[in-house]
């Protein structure tokens, strides 16, 4: 993955998406894998009972438990492994941004606001057109 910015001053929330796809973290991992599958969407971004980010789950992340069992018909997806903080923030520069992205090797990183809500998405390929 490689991501160059052309804009050195631009910001994280110059170059933020609104997240499409948002799960509560009290979702099974069944009802996560039906979701992401039925929407066609890469990651789904996960929310606390609070409304705060808890992180982004991703395909990959579900991967392990595409066999189905009484497990994922049961467990919360704040139960199992996905991407969680730090998130970015909405004034954070694109290029630490860009830097933190490439050393976590993240695609797509949750922008938080300064309580922890998410206000947006920041991707490496968007990252890569500034």
């Amino acid at each position: 993955m490689t991501i160059v910015l052309e804009q050195p001053t631009a910001t994280v929330g110059d170059l933020m998406k609104h997240p499409e796809l948002q799960i509560g973290d009290d979702v099974t991992v069944d009802t996560a894998m039906d979701i992401l599958l039925s929407s066609g969407a890469d990651h789904a971004l996960v929310r606390d009972e609070e409304g705060r980010c808890a992180g982004l789950l991703t395909r990959l992340h579900l991967a392990p438990f595409q066999a189905r069992s009484w497990y994922t018909e049961r467990t919360p997806v704040r139960n199992i492994v996905h991407d969680r903080a730090p998130f970015a923030t909405v004034g954070m520069p694109a290029t630490v941004a860009a830097d933190a992205m490439r050393s976590r090797g993240l695609d797509t990183w949750p922008v938080v606001d300064e309580d922890g809500h998410v206000v947006g998405l920041i991707s490496a390929y968007g990252l890569s057109e500034n």
